[in-house]
Order: structure tokens, then C-alpha cells, then sequence
């Protein structure tokens, strides 16, 4: 058995508050009068939602909750330490230079890409409404983690507060699995576009694309909340040091010393059918699209089909190809160093490449910069 805490202080010094002691018993009394308001006050609220039915509603439910939780709260960090890249002190400067080059390559293409599709009206069509918003997705991916990692890069104590870390859990799991909607979207407009071509701007109507789109948000903004709430009811003791370089979920839980088990339900009933179930989905569309090219004897035809696919097939790849190596295969030997990299690769390489995926093999992206160039010089 390997023995994480090997201290042998017995006790520590809490230097406490900067008081004279004159004024000791002044504030002794304002602190009790301050905590007795708070434990009265919380469990009125709790007592009233709890007697009065006219009170019984979802909103009063999450208040309920959320009072209980801070008041049961007991973590004892203030600060989470990032292990960060596994890059020995020497090449720490250039891998800084290769790792801001991603991030702003990764910014200005997807920028790029979301101007783009604003300014030319030919590009205004369901199809690129999901890729402005993979983009925007990308973009937001990128920067949640990125601007955290380069900062602790240049610091000797890579550390990030426990609202911070929960801040950018929240938003790594909103974006994170934005995407993944998104990509499974996009395979159903492709489904529909190749196999029922004449139905097509009756199926993918302008109403369809807004409200899956919508309701993308709204479940992976509500998805992200419940878990990052279930995590802020834990308590974390003496172990703060999260092996990646970003706040992730599973690494949080890992650390916990309190009852992990309705996180760890909560991630096996919702989370892992929010990965699988859009996986198998985008699987199952591409499926019934070879086919119905098959159907079709000329090369023409599915050569162009592919060409329109390829795109997408490529970040689908790239994507859950990462995905399924850290989440499904993970190594018993080197396992943080693999994990680390291939996180590096979903959360920086794929955000990056995506835009040059659908501008290299896009004519229609290609064009439109053509256009809005042109203008601009006109």
C-alpha cells in the first residue's frame, strides 16, 4: 500500500483574523450574530418550502437544494495544483511558443469561419448554421482550458482556485459535449441531404436547425450544472493535486473524501449515453448513406458524395478517436502520460484543425473567402 500523507505535524497554527485584542469580543459577537442569521435564515427558507404546497415547484426545489448544500458543505481547500504537460524544465519555453501558435491559430480560424458564414449570403444555408456554431463550440473549447494552461506555464505553483476549477469544469463539459451534438446534427443533415434530396428544404427547415441547435444548449448548460452542483456538495481533504492540466470531472471525483457514488451514477446513467448515443447515431446515418450511393453505378456520384462527407468523417474521426482512447482504452502502465496527451489532443489539436478541415476541402468555403475578399478590395 502506497502512503499518500506522510506528515507527522500533529496540529497546525490557523493565524486568524488581523484584530486587536481589545476588539476581540466585538467581533466574536458580530461573527455569532452573522452565523446564527445564516443557519436561521437558510432553514426558514428550507422549513417554509418544505410545510407550504404552494411552494412545491421546481424553483423552490433547486433553492431548497442549493441552501442545503452550502450549509453541508465541508471542503477544506481553497486551491486545486495542475500536474500541467509532462515537459521537462528545458523545453518548458518552447513548448510555450508551440502551444500559444495552436491557440491562435485555432482562434483566428474558427473567427474566420463564423465571419465567413455571417457575411456571405450563399453560405447561409442549414449545413454551415452547424458549422458557425461547431465553431463557435471550438473556439469556446479552446479557450476554457488553453489561457489557464499557458499562465501556469509561466508560473512556479500551477494552481487554480476551487471556484475557478468548478468554473472551468462547467464550461469544459458545456462545450465539450456541444460538440458532440453537433457533429451528430451534422450527420443527420447529411443523411437527409444524399438520401432524400427532394425533401430536403421541407425536413432541414430553418425552424428544425434553430430548435436542435437550441435545444443542444439548453441540455448541455443544464447537464453541466447538475454535475458541477453534484461536485460542489463534496468535500475535498488534504490531496489537491489533479493529474492534468485542466480541471477535468473524473480527476475531481478521484479526489473527493466523501461519498462519490451519486456522481459516479450520474455520470454512468447521463454521461455515458451523451458520448455512446450521438456516436451511434452519426455511425448509423453514415450507414444508411453508403447504402444508398450503392445503389447509384456512377463514380460521379459517389465520388461527390464522399467529397461532401469527408469533411465531417474527418472530425468525427479526430474526435472521438481521442475520445475513446482516453475514456474506453486506458493503459494500466504510463497511464497519466497517456491520458494527458490525448486530452491535449482533443481539447487543442482537434479545436485547431477543424477549421482547416472544412476550409482545405470546401470549395464553398473557399469561394465565400474569395467573395468577401473581393469586396473588401472593390
Amino acid at each position: 500500500m502506497i502512503v499518500k500523507n506522510q506528515t507527522v505535524t500533529p496540529h497546525f497554527i490557523l493565524q486568524g483574523l488581523p484584530i486587536h485584542p481589545e476588539h476581540q469580543y466585538l467581533f466574536y459577537t458580530l461573527f455569532l450574530a452573522m452565523y446564527l442569521t445564516t443557519v436561521m435564515g437558510n432553514l426558514i427558507i428550507i422549513i417554509l418550502i418544505l410545510l407550504d404546497s404552494h411552494l412545491h415547484t421546481p424553483m423552490y426545489f433547486f433553492l431548497r437544494y442549493w441552501i442545503s448544500m452550502i450549509m453541508t458543505n465541508q471542503t477544506v481547500i481553497s486551491s486545486f495544483i495542475l500536474r500541467g504537460l509532462p515537459i521537462l524544465p528545458d523545453h518548458q519555453p518552447l513548448f510555450y511558443a508551440l502551444l500559444l501558435s495552436m491557440y491562435l491559430t485555432t482562434v483566428t480560424g474558427n473567427l474566420i469561419i463564423i465571419i465567413l458564414i455571417l457575411l456571405d449570403s450563399h453560405l447561409h444555408i442549414p449545413m454551415y448554421f452547424f458549422l458557425s456554431n461547431l465553431s463557435f463550440s471550438d473556439f469556446c473549447f479552446a479557450s476554457v482550458t488553453m489561457p489557464k494552461l499557458l499562465k501556469n506555464m509561466q508560473t512556479e505553483v500551477p494552481s487554480i482556485s476551487y471556484v475557478g476549477c468548478l468554473t472551468q469544469m462547467y464550461f469544459y463539459i458545456v462545450f465539450g459535449n456541444m460538440e458532440n451534438f453537433l457533429l451528430m446534427i451534422m450527420a443527420y443533415d447529411r443523411y437527409v441531404a444524399i438520401c432524400f434530396p427532394l425533401h430536403y428544404t421541407s425536413i432541414i427547415s430553418l425552424k428544425l436547425c434553430v430548435c436542435m441547435v437550441a435545444m443542444s444548449w439548453v441540455f448541455n448548460i443544464l447537464f453541466a450544472m447538475l454535475h458541477t452542483l453534484l461536485l460542489a456538495r463534496l468535500s475535498f481533504c488534504e490531496d489537491n493535486m489533479i493529474p492534468q492540466f485542466f480541471c477535468d470531472l473524473s480527476a475531481l471525483i478521484k479526489l473527493s473524501c466523501s461519498d462519490i457514488f451519486i456522481n459516479e451514477l450520474m455520470i454512468f446513467i447521463i454521461g455515458g449515453p451523451i458520448i455512446v448515443i450521438p456516436f451511434l447515431l452519426i455511425i448509423v446515418s453514415y450507414v444508411k448513406i453508403v447504402c444508398s450511393i450503392l445503389k447509384f453505378s456512377s463514380a460521379r456520384v459517389i465520388h461527390k458524395v464522399f467529397s461532401t462527407c469527408g469533411s465531417h468523417l474527418s472530425v468525427v474521426s479526430l474526435f472521438y478517436g481521442t475520445i475513446i482512447g482516453v475514456y474506453f482504452c486506458p493503459s494500466t502502465n504510463n497511464s497519466t502520460v497517456k491520458e494527458t496527451v490525448i486530452a491535449m489532443m482533443y481539447t487543442v489539436v482537434t479545436p485547431m484543425l477543424n477549421p482547416f478541415i472544412y476550409s482545405l476541402r470546401n470549395r464553398d468555403m473557399k469561394e465565400a473567402l474569395l467573395r468577401v475578399l473581393c469586396k473588401k478590395k472593390n
